[in-house]
């Protein structure tokens, strides 16, 4: 198990990114979605918790495959997807993610305060735990991968018209204002001998690449989100969750991933946060076949469906690919 803590801040209050991370998730995800590849939306409706209150419920399809690293792709069947379960409760959100792979978890709890991430102790009362590594996540400084730069949303040189807040200096933290952070809570799960910390380390690798990303474009497109209500960019989220469910394409999947049902209002939650469910069984698929008479005409294969063909059942997916270098501009 891996776990981190990353702190992202931004010239923003509490109050006002409720809107934009909402907005920003949703045409984030459309801009890297394409036919086979990307985040679909299962479900997403609101939930009620016993000890948080009112929130909303997301049940995605990440789908992974293509933009996974040689190494990666030689230990996982060449076609499955990742569910993401998250529960928000703005200010707090809590996001688990699971798939067919035996022992593999990925944990998110969020947090978000008006500070500029000085506070220790917001994940509990006791102070936290030495060995957890804090990551400080600069939006404007921090090398994101090259194939995700655009100049437009490179907060350098970015101004926002509706708010006058942009071109973000060397220290901007200690000077702006307002400023807010993302607390973010980060457990890595994945106990297989011999792969447990290259696979750990690398996706906490995507996972700060994603935050970074995520959040420069929360911030570039302020001025598109910032005059919206509650109710408009709910409807936003709606219908560009449609169009990139369209843009990828609904395929059956080949794995069946979690069949734990959505929680209902009905049902009384648990005492803390929901967690992801997660069996720890390999599917049959990955079991070792029982003794039986081999064929002397071929050897005994392993056949997956053909994305090829129309009536095969199928999925596809991606990751973002590892980092490089910011261009410099002129």
């Amino acid at each position: 198990m891996l776990m981190k803590e990353y702190r992202i801040c931004m010239p923003l209050t509490v109050e006002e990114y409720q809107i934009g991370q909402l907005y920003m998730i949703s045409k984030h995800s459309h801009e890297q979605s394409e036919r086979g590849e990307g985040v679909e939306v299962v479900q997403n409706e609101p939930y009620e918790d016993p000890q948080h209150g009112a929130g909303q419920f997301t049940e995605k399809r990440i789908y992974v495959n293509n933009k996974l690293p040689s190494w990666a792709r030689a230990v996982v069947p060449k076609i499955f997807y990742v569910t993401e379960k998250a529960w928000n409760y703005y200010p707090y959100t809590v996001t688990g993610n699971c798939s067919f792979l035996p022992k593999f978890s990925i944990h998110i709890e969020t947090k978000y305060e008006n500070n500029k991430g000085n506070n220790d102790n917001i994940f509990g009362s006791e102070p936290r735990d030495e060995e957890t590594e804090v990551c400080f996540v600069d939006i404007g400084y921090d090398e994101i991968p090259e194939r995700h730069y655009k100049k437009s949303e490179d907060l350098r040189y970015f101004t926002s018209k509706k708010t006058n807040r942009g071109c973000l200096q060397e220290g901007w933290i200690n000077t702006q204002e307002p400023i807010m952070c993302s607390y973010k809570l980060v457990t890595v799960k994945f106990e297989v001998w011999g792969l447990q910390t290259r696979v750990e380390q690398f996706v906490h690798k995507v996972i700060r690449d994603v935050l970074l990303l995520g959040h420069r474009q929360a911030f570039a497109w302020v001025d598109e989100w910032i005059d919206m209500t509650m109710e408009e960019v709910r409807e936003y989220e709606r219908t560009t969750q449609e169009a990139t469910n369209l843009k990828i394409g609904s395929f059956p999947p080949t794995i069946s991933i979690s069949d734990t049902p959505l929680p209902s209002s009905s049902r009384s939650g648990p005492n803390s946060a929901p967690s992801t469910p997660l069996s720890t069984e390999a599917p049959e698929f990955l079991s070792v076949p029982k003794e039986r008479p081999r064929k002397k005409s071929a050897p005994e294969t392993l056949t997956l469906p053909d994305p090829g063909r129309r009536d095969s059942i199928f999925n596809g997916g991606c990751l973002p690919s590892t980092s490089h270098k910011t261009p410099s501009t002129s």
